[in-house]
């Protein structure tokens, strides 16, 4: 069993940045693909990111990708997304996820763990 905590959420300014972070309990988070998800008002949830277990691989939703960045800690069992170049298109509920396999996974139904996710709004 993995317990995910989110954090780092809040408004900001479009054109600014955030940095998410989320927390798991456990000895095996390093076993873990984590990922992130958002889901916006009225939205479906959609992939942000993703990262392999040891960090060197990941994966990004075209929308973000050269904005944001994913990277892990396995020693503080933390993922963290940083976000820059925020616009209002970004405003959304982010979720970590975690996924017991080796392989990255853009697909959330492929997730066995998620968090309750963190609020981020910007304000153009």
């Amino acid at each position: 069993q993995v317990q995910l905590v989110e954090s780092g959420g809040g408004l900001v300014q479009a054109g600014g940045s955030l940095r998410l972070s989320c927390g798991a309990s456990g000895r095996t988070f390093s076993s873990y693909v984590m990922g992130w998800f958002r889901q916006a008002p009225g939205k479906e949830r959609e992939f942000v990111a993703s990262i392999s277990r040891n960090g060197f691989s990941t994966r990004y939703a075209d929308s973000v990708k050269g904005r944001f960045t994913i990277s892990r800690d396995n020693a503080k069992n933390t993922v963290y997304l940083q976000m820059n170049s925020l616009n209002a298109e970004d405003t959304a509920v982010y979720y970590c996820a975690g996924r017991y396999s080796p392989s990255i996974s853009t697909t959330g139904l492929q997730y066995d763990y998620w968090g309750q996710g963190t609020q981020v709004t910007v304000s153009s």
